[in-house]
């Protein structure tokens, strides 16, 4: 493994949110400051086709990049933009058992308004 992948697995590996190319970029460049955006991307790429990571298409949300790579599905705060995850095994169960077949993967993001959001007061 190159040291920019490994530099970029470790900024994954140590955030508590899931972050955009563009947010691992510039945490690289804070410790590594010859890397290239191509090369985040690069690696960020060949990490998701290789399941090392999981890329996150949300419509409306810019792509982000999870570090965990088991099944499990997201929220999404419609006020701050927050993703966190969520786990829910017996959706998948419940979907094959409705389908009467395997699944092969799905992607779940349920839209809500996290607890922070809701104890701030409402913008106008």
């Amino acid at each position: 493994m190159t040291k920019q992948r490994e530099l970029i697995l470790s900024i994954l590996k140590q955030s508590d949110r899931h972050l955009t190319a563009d947010e691992i970029f510039f945490l690289a460049k804070l410790k590594m400051p010859s890397i290239a955006m191509a090369t985040v991307y690069n690696n960020l790429n060949a990490m998701n086709e290789a399941g090392i990571v999981k890329r996150l298409h949300i419509d409306g949300v810019a792509d982000c990049f999870d570090k965990i790579t088991e099944p499990h599905d997201h929220l999404l705060c419609d006020r701050c933009g927050r993703i966190t995850d969520i786990h829910l095994p017996a959706l998948a169960t419940s979907i094959e058992a409705t389908l009467g077949t395997e699944i092969e993967d799905y992607e779940l993001t349920v839209h809500y308004v996290c607890p922070e959001c809701r104890r701030a007061p409402k913008r106008r």
